[in-house]
């Protein structure tokens, strides 16, 4: 029995964004842009990966975003072989996430795509599945085919889009217009660099967006206009965005997603404000992935996803208001409780049935054993 008097009982949050197994390289590569992190980082240790790394990896960034309030999450990953994305998988799986696995084929692989749909993340009850791809001119005949696949298989495309300037030679944006595939069924991440005509597009068609503030900015990306996509209503999710946050504190990420839009325009008033972000962070993302019938908020007859926040905390107290504490003032460790479908994953402020001093001794020394190969 979990005692709530004097707690905030919210919906868990729902991370629209993220690459789990890059929780080996926290921290890293500080001092570069994007593509110097993908160099530096990401693609030396991806060829390493084997399915017991792999599987510690994806366990401590998972157990990490539960314990940060994360109930949902969607994970885009481009990790190809049947072990790993087996190994990957299952990892999810043991946390009690409600999850999304959504899975970049280097080629338009369809055969494993079902494969790994139907054998892998189908038979999970809280599991569900993307196709993933990376939209640009040069890869347009790929982009065709990953959104056939998606229609195929009845799920959403999700796909990278504008995270630097740089990729304004890839036409993404035209790409996935030409291709058919601008639509609600359409999750565009990062979306930084949107014209007024692209943005309009955007809204016409109802495409859902992934912001990943923390991230854009470690990473020196840019600014994403969260103001003009609000003023057109369009749906936008948070993401946590794998090893370039370093950390899954949503608080964190709620409080970038306001400043940044301030600091752009020296407005205070400018969208989103708290109630906005806070929204995002919840029911939002669930509209972004198409669940808001089943998550996202706390309404009679939808999955118990929530979380039970002890305000009675030096950090917290005292009372002014509360969402906007929620906001500004929370970190993880008030969040004393996570049920997912209803199943607790965290009581107290421990997670459920979970030594997480193991989990760190296995990735530490996954890890290690990684960077001396």
């Amino acid at each position: 029995m979990l005692e709530s008097s004097g707690k905030l009982v919210m919906p868990g949050f729902v991370d629209t964004h993220n690459h789990l197994w890059q929780a080996m390289i926290r921290g890293g590569c500080t001092d570069r842009d994007l593509f110097g992190w993908f160099r530096s980082c990401t693609d030396p240790q991806r060829g390493l990966l084997t399915p017991g790394a792999l599987h510690s990896f994806v366990r401590l960034a998972a157990l990490d975003a539960v314990q940060s309030g994360v109930t949902t999450l969607v994970d885009w990953v481009d990790i190809f072989s049947y072990d790993l994305v087996e190994s990957y998988v299952r990892a999810l799986a043991g946390t009690g996430l409600r999850f999304t696995y959504a899975m970049y084929p280097p080629a338009p692989d369809g055969a494993l795509v079902a494969k790994v749909k139907k054998e892998l993340v189908d038979p999970v009850p809280l599991g569900s599945f993307q196709i993933a791809t990376h939209a640009a001119r040069a890869a347009r005949s790929d982009n065709l085919a990953h959104w056939e696949l998606a229609q195929d298989l009845g799920v959403m495309l999700n796909s990278h889009v504008l995270e630097r300037p740089e990729m304004r030679a890839d036409d993404p944006v035209g790409v996935l217009d030409g291709i058919g595939a601008l639509g609600p069924r359409l999750l565009m991440n990062h979306a930084v660099h949107l014209t007024d005509a692209e943005i309009a597009a955007v809204a016409e068609h109802d495409v859902r967006l992934a912001h990943c503030p923390l991230s854009n900015m470690r990473l020196a990306s840019g600014i994403m206009r969260l103001s003009d996509l609000g003023r057109r209503g369009v749906k936008v999710g948070l993401g946590l965005d794998g090893g370039t946050n370093d950390t899954s504190d949503f608080h964190a990420l709620m409080k970038t997603a306001i400043g940044l839009q301030r600091a752009r325009t020296t407005e205070a008033g400018v969208f989103p404000q708290v109630h906005d972000v806070l929204r995002m962070a919840t029911l939002g993302g669930a509209e972004v992935l198409g669940l808001a019938d089943r998550v996202g908020s706390l309404t009679p007859g939808k999955r118990a996803d929530l979380l039970v926040i002890d305000p009675a905390a030096l950090n917290f107290a005292p009372r002014f208001d509360w969402t906007g504490q929620i906001v500004f003032n929370g970190r993880p460790e008030n969040i004393e409780a996570v049920f997912v479908d209803g199943r607790p994953l965290k009581l107290g402020g421990r997670l459920v049935d979970v030594d997480t001093a193991r989990v760190v001794r296995e990735a530490e020394a996954a890890a290690a054993r990684l960077r001396s190969a």
